[in-house]
């Protein structure tokens, strides 16, 4: 039995599962997967992976209505934060606030 072969079907199975796991999610859901890429790989101090999960929020931000307007910016705000403080190396800020960021989301979702 060929091991690598094995292990590299092995691969694409998990990155099936994976694209239909994002496929089918919801939004709430996509978002909630974006700060959990953002947040493990502020753990593992990977700037650049982090800064594209934070660029994803960055770009998914809406400023249509006055009220959206309003909460978008201040996300804004505090994602160039998180971006600057990593490029300082300041990982555990950026780290805190994403992490208090999803735990927003999950509550507002729960609601």
């Amino acid at each position: 039995m060929n091991h690598l072969a094995y292990a590299g079907n092995g691969h694409n199975i998990a990155k099936q599962y994976l694209t239909k796991e994002i496929l089918e999610a919801t939004p709430e859901k996509l978002l909630l997967k974006v700060y959990d890429f953002a947040i493990m790989n502020c753990q593992k101090k990977n700037v650049a992976k982090t800064n594209k999960a934070l660029q994803v929020l960055i770009d998914a931000l809406r400023y249509d209505t006055d009220e959206v307007k309003e909460v978008s910016i201040g996300l804004f705000k505090l994602y160039k934060y998180c971006q600057d403080k990593m490029r300082e190396g300041n990982y555990s800020e950026a780290h805190k606030i994403l992490s208090e960021l999803r735990s927003s989301w999950v509550g507002i979702f729960k609601k």
